[in-house]
């Protein structure tokens, strides 16, 4: 099962850190409290191993703030706002009241009507000639502190709590998380903007709503990155909210909320929306746990391969090994016999030498020349005459050229014991006569084999 698949391994293993990454690494997991040195590791790596960036991150996380360190998604994900299932709500304004209030509103709506076309005459004029600045987008983090930081101003610090990161983080934290995302489009020229900060949005049932269900971007549609999101959106007017999830694999639009609305109904609305869409964010979790299940059993499937693999590798080591050291054992051996069969041609060639280079034998009549009986190991008896002029090296090449005669020997002599100085050495290189050795004309030697020794 595991060899099926062995064309699905191709991860590379992980590069050695460096002594002062694997310090950084510590300190990170100190710091932060993290339990899994993976995630440790890949937290720095995505920082650049700056440790200081990589524990504010952290920090942030903890803390429900998204990452302003990553730089955004290079190709940020796409929402689908075509739904033809998305619920929208438009709070419409309160009709006059009163006669009163119907000739106010009569006598004004001439005047706004000419207002709101000159207007929107001068900004259609004013495209052709300067294009409009919030087309750029060159700081989206900038953008949103930004605007974080006029609202506070504002409205002061009792609001839900801004992601304060770009549009793109928002929605792929969102998407990783499965998360609901209310996204808020400030409009700062709108009449009823002021009213709806003020006592919806930064009311405290919506404050405590918002903050425990979903997460919340919002920008000014004055700032580039505003502007660029509601041009994705198409709103009508202001106030303006969008609820995005993931559906159907697709970050979805799923409800708008128009209109300066009251804190209870907008809590009711989201709710709405929110129960209206459960079971598609319950599918999404199950899918993916799904995918988590199968990737940890594949993952599970790989290290049992790779335990496998290395266990093969292993067996194939030793029985190579094995083999190795049969083979050198095998050529040593025969090694061993060819400088053993060396040893004894050359042993053989020096014994012919030397027994070609002896003297010849004395007649048995010549008054110099002395018998000698040598008693060799194997109890074997050799006798040959030699001269009392000669010396004891000649004794010693004749026992040499003997095929019974072992390899190495020395020569005693049997009353008194003694051995004999056949060999030169440092003391006397010039080895004594048989004269000289004391031996007289009828000599018993014996021969002790100095091989095993």
């Amino acid at each position: 099962m595991f060899r099926a698949r062995r064309g699905k391994m191709a991860a590379p293993e992980e590069q050695e850190l460096s002594q002062a990454q694997t310090e950084k690494l510590l300190q990170f997991q100190d710091l932060t409290g993290l339990e899994s040195m993976e995630q440790c590791r890949r937290t720095l790596e995505q920082h650049n191993w700056n440790i200081e960036a990589a524990v504010q991150d952290r920090l942030n996380e903890q803390e429900g703030v998204p990452s302003v360190f990553n730089p955004p998604p290079a190709r940020p994900l796409q929402v689908n706002t075509t739904d033809h299932r998305v619920y929208s709500y438009i709070v419409s304004r309160p009709h006059p009241r009163g006669l009163l209030g119907w000739s106010y509103y009569l006598m004004m709506l001439p005047i706004r009507f000419t207002y709101c076309t000159l207007l929107d005459a001068f900004r259609f004029a004013l495209r052709f000639i300067r294009p409009d600045p919030r087309g750029r987008v060159t700081d989206p983090v900038g953008d949103v502190m930004s605007f974080i930081h006029s609202f506070q101003e504002k409205y002061g610090r009792s609001h839900p709590v801004f992601y304060q990161g770009t549009y793109s983080q928002a929605l792929n934290d969102a998407k990783r998380e499965l998360r609901y995302l209310l996204v808020y489009l400030h409009g700062d020229d709108h009449q009823d903007t002021d009213e709806f900060c003020r006592t919806t949005l930064c009311s405290e049932e919506v404050l405590t709503f918002i903050n425990t269900r979903m997460l919340f971007w919002a920008c000014s549609t004055s700032k580039p990155e505003g502007y660029r999101v509601s041009q994705a959106l198409r709103e009508n007017t202001h106030p303006f909210l969008a609820m995005i999830m993931l559906k159907d694999r697709k970050m979805t639009v799923v409800g708008r909320l128009e209109g300066l609305i009251q804190p209870e109904d907008l809590v009711n609305q989201l709710t709405f929306i929110m129960e209206a869409n459960q079971t598609y964010l319950m599918s999404e979790r199950l899918e993916r746990e799904e995918r988590n299940q199968t990737q940890v059993l594949r993952q599970q499937q790989d290290e049992a391969y790779l335990v496998s693999l290395r266990a093969d590798q292993e067996k194939d080591r030793k029985k190579r090994e094995e083999q190795e050291q049969k083979r050198q054992e095998e050529e040593k051996a025969r090694q061993s016999i060819l400088a053993e069969e060396r040893r004894r041609r050359t042993l053989e060639e020096e014994k012919e030498r030397k027994s070609e280079c002896l003297p010849p034998e004395p007649p048995l009549d010549d008054p110099d020349s002395v018998k000698i009986v040598f008693k060799l190991p194997n109890d074997t008896r050799v006798e040959r005459r030699f001269l009392f002029s000669q010396s004891l090296t000649v004794i010693h090449d004749f026992l040499f050229s003997l095929k019974e005669t072992p390899e190495k020997f020395q020569i005693l002599t049997n009353f008194p014991r003694r051995v004999l100085p056949c060999l030169p050495t440092e003391e006397r290189p010039n080895p004594p006569t048989l004269m000289e050795a004391g031996l007289s004309r009828s000599e018993v030697l014996f021969v002790q084999d100095l091989t095993d020794d």
